[in-house]
């Protein structure tokens, strides 16, 4: 966003309030949006080379909404290109730092908007969600963070990744926050064929009913190998809170939890591969140097007429096909281009049903657990990573590494169901830990209620990183 927008933002606001006129429920709060929503007029990046002078011609829905709810738009937060990764590395605009430890990721790829609301530079932003993009940052940085039910949010204006994932969320340091802004931005929109005509109730006014009798499952799956026992003492810890409160546990199964990271990244990278197909210097976006790219072209051709290889000229690519190529070459960032490869061989003649469409088939398997666990519980709680942040540059090379870190994340996205993370910890080396929160689709009050309850009896929210030590 531009400064003197925010700024003209603030002082309309501010005549409206002093002039009696009624306000949205968001006046005057400032709130920081990711950068892979479109704003009109204003730069919309994906944190990518690609886009780096894409200046969006209309507003995403959520812009809209939050517009109509008088909310200052501060400002657009760091991301993973694309929203492809999970530590805000992979990024053309730099890193994003963890403000509890500069030395740390925060996550991603919504690490800039749970950054920003970690450092209170902001007490609200949006995220997006499609694999755990909003949970794990909000766990690393010790803020809330929410993925609704897929269709609750319109993506309308979102820059997509994956289309059937996707989904903007919330942050926020408290739920009670969380509540009230989701409240704004959800609803049916017309212009996302995707989005579900559900009514939106008033989250923020039910979040303090108590929920009787909550009846929480805990998958026999998520705590097992590659679970780092802080986190599981800490998520345990959570789970002796809410009994405390009089909720009871039982232990549940999610059987096929365990293909839900080779699942994704098949699904998600193939329908990356065709979204991201756009992007082709065409159209709009970045574009080589065409006068450099049809000079090198011509020294390639006088070069092999002058060793004879009239086989090898007939062979060049045409100029378009260059310019496609070296645009892409450019454009995209190592992971974003790993993951078109990847999405576009398994789509590839001969692959498509070995590998999307099994997919598809375990997918709807995922989601199967899932009925059966909620039609004995009200939510399923387990972790939201499997470790604290850890140090920027140290899984950046290793993207099975970094895969492994949304093993918790990713099934919700698959089920299409909605989820939240909650500080609930601190690490020995005093980083955040979260604990997720999982509930059936369109069940986000119920959801809300019973984060909530959990924020009234702990105080791990109200913690802040020490940021004068930098």
């Amino acid at each position: 966003m531009e400064p003197e927008l925010a700024l003209q933002q603030a002082e309309q606001i501010d005549r409206r309030r002093k002039s009696g006129a009624k306000l949205g429920p968001l006046a005057g709060l400032p709130v920081a949006v990711k950068d892979v929503l479109c704003s009109e007029g204003e730069l919309t990046t994906c944190a990518s080379k690609m886009l780096e002078n894409f200046r969006s011609p209309y507003d995403s829905t959520v812009v809209a909404k939050l517009k109509l709810a008088d909310a200052v738009l501060i400002g657009r937060t760091n991301m993973d290109e694309f929203a492809m990764g999970g530590t805000t590395e992979n990024s053309a605009l730099g890193v994003t730092r963890n403000p509890w430890n500069t030395d740390c990721i925060p996550g991603g790829s919504s690490g800039g908007a749970a950054a920003c609301v970690a450092a209170d530079l902001v007490p609200l932003s949006i995220g997006t969600d499609t694999g755990g993009s909003i949970r794990q940052p909000a766990a690393f940085c010790g803020v809330v963070g929410m993925k609704p039910t897929y269709g609750r949010v319109s993506r309308y204006g979102l820059v997509a990744f994956a289309s059937s994932l996707d989904q903007v969320g919330p942050v926020a340091r408290t739920v009670a926050d969380a509540a009230l802004l989701l409240e704004v931005i959800a609803g049916h929109d017309p212009s996302d064929s995707t989005s579900a005509d559900v009514d939106v109730p008033p989250y923020s006014q039910q979040i303090t009913e108590p929920i009787e009798g909550l009846r929480i499952g805990v998958p026999r799956e998520y705590f097992g190998e590659g679970l780092d026992d802080e986190v599981e003492a800490a998520v345990r810890e959570a789970l002796r809170t809410y009994q405390s409160l009089g909720a009871t546990v039982r232990e549940v199964s999610l059987p096929h939890s365990r293909y839900s990271i080779a699942t994704y990244y098949i699904i998600a990278p193939c329908e990356a591969s065709s979204n991201l197909a756009r992007y082709d210097g065409v159209h709009y976006g970045y574009r080589t140097n065409e006068k450099q790219l049809l000079a090198d072209l011509e020294t390639e051709r006088r070069e092999l007429a002058a060793q004879g290889k009239e086989r090898e000229i007939a062979e060049l690519d045409s100029p378009l096909v260059r310019l496609y190529r070296k645009t892409r070459a450019e454009g995209f960032g190592p992971e974003v281009k790993r993951r078109i490869m990847l999405g576009t061989y398994a789509l590839s003649s001969g692959y498509y049903d070995a590998y999307y469409l099994k997919a598809l088939k375990v997918r709807r398997l995922i989601r199967r657990d899932f009925d059966e666990a909620f039609s004995d519980v009200d939510v399923i709680l387990g972790p939201v990573t499997p470790t604290a942040a850890y140090r920027i540059g140290e899984k950046v090379d290793d993207p099975l590494a970094m895969y492994l870190g949304d093993l918790f994340t990713v099934s919700a996205n698959l089920a299409g169901i909605t989820a939240i993370s909650l500080p609930c910890g601190l690490s020995s080396s005093g980083m955040p830990l979260g604990v997720q929160l999982q509930a059936p689709p369109f069940e986000e009050s119920r959801l809300l209620r019973a984060a909530h309850m959990f924020q009234q009896a702990t105080d791990w929210h109200e913690r802040r990183p020490d940021l004068a030590a930098g």
